[in-house]
């Protein structure tokens, strides 16, 4: 951890290694408060426990939460490497409203220039998502979807009031479902621009309003 005592911390939440690798080995200066990077293994149920252990911590507790890795796009035109940042996040225990999605959008734009944003819902599976599911999905508005960040962040504000945020890195879309991560091209380039988005984080975390006392 790193920064200053006034900040809440931050918890960066992701699910499989290679993600983590990826945000482990990204830029760590500039952070604006003590930052934990955690992983919370795969799957709704893995990351609700986790979030839920690490916030009973008492140093931990007025923590904010943003849950990134990678996520299959819903939308035609989507392409791996592309971004998502989530405005709701949804499963079927309900809808968590994120904080700051447009300082995200303009704060990504910096860190990775050239990447598209996309913004709207991101939906919650507790399996891989393959082909008519995605159209069903794309059905409800929902824009992405992974398996752990509506967890994430429903276990994260059930807690205790905080704020919440999720961006996704797309690894695979419509018309480029991957098999395999971090052996096809897609993959390799959701990988690096995971690794590049830590600033942006960092800046949301620093707009956030100080905790009261």
């Amino acid at each position: 951890m790193s920064g200053t005592p006034d900040r809440a911390p931050l918890l960066i939440a992701c699910a499989l290694g290679i993600e983590h690798l990826a945000l482990r080995s990204g830029g760590r200066g500039g952070a604006g408060g003590p930052v934990t990077v955690f992983r919370t293994g795969m799957g709704p149920r893995a990351a609700e426990r986790s979030v839920t252990r690490l916030l009973g911590d008492p140093v931990l507790r007025e923590a904010a939460v943003l849950a990134t890795g990678f996520c299959a796009g819903l939308a035609p035109g989507m392409h791996p490497g592309d971004l998502v940042v989530a405005e709701e996040t949804r499963d079927p225990r309900g809808t968590t409203r994120c904080v700051g999605s447009g300082l995200l959008v303009k704060e990504l734009s910096r860190s990775v220039p050239g990447r598209t944003v996309h913004t709207g819902p991101l939906t919650g599976s507790d399996h891989v998502v393959r082909g008519h599911e995605r159209s069903d999905l794309r059905a409800t508005g929902a824009i992405a979807v992974d398996m752990e960040s509506a967890a994430t962040l429903h276990s994260a504000v059930r807690a205790g009031p905080r704020p919440v945020a999720a961006v996704r890195v797309v690894v695979d879309a419509p018309e480029h479902e991957l098999v395999r991560i971090g052996t096809v091209r897609g993959g390799i380039s959701a990988f690096r621009v995971l690794r590049a988005v830590l600033p942006a984080f960092y800046e949301w975390h620093r707009s956030l309003p100080l905790p009261r006392r």
